[in-house]
């Protein structure tokens, strides 16, 4: 079953509405990437409208962590997904997303990008 975005084709009511019409690419969605932390990292290419790319994070055990006394990025090792507020659940899975707080060799940081759309982890230390 094709995964959309688009209007359900049912009222609150539960009655249709009138005119439908087939599902069109324009409005397919696509299963999340569920980025999570692995010794070996992997990125995946996806074509999007308009002939775009996004960089799919898959895997990965490091992140571009910023240091607001410093001023200054440094690469850290991820150990473990600390909290995750888009799911409880993806705390035991060790699933990264944006917001997600996870732990480093350099201390706790809070992941500012979008690992399954940018195919890069950019986090601040909190």
């Amino acid at each position: 079953m094709v995964l959309d975005q688009q209007r359900s084709q049912r009222k609150e009511t539960g009655a249709r509405y009138k005119r439908q019409h087939a599902k069109k690419k324009h409005v397919m969605g696509r299963d999340p990437s569920m980025t999570k932390i692995d010794e070996k990292p992997a990125l995946r290419k996806i074509r999007v409208r308009g002939g775009q790319e996004k960089n799919r994070l898959l895997r990965t055990n490091v992140a571009n962590v910023f240091d607001p006394k410093t001023k200054k990025y440094v690469k850290a090792k991820i150990e473990a997904v600390v909290e995750n507020p888009a799911n409880r659940h993806y705390v035991r899975r060790n699933v990264m997303t944006k917001g997600t707080v996870v732990k480093t060799n350099k201390g706790n940081a809070k992941i500012t990008s979008r690992p399954g759309q940018d195919g890069v982890i950019n986090a601040i230390l909190v």
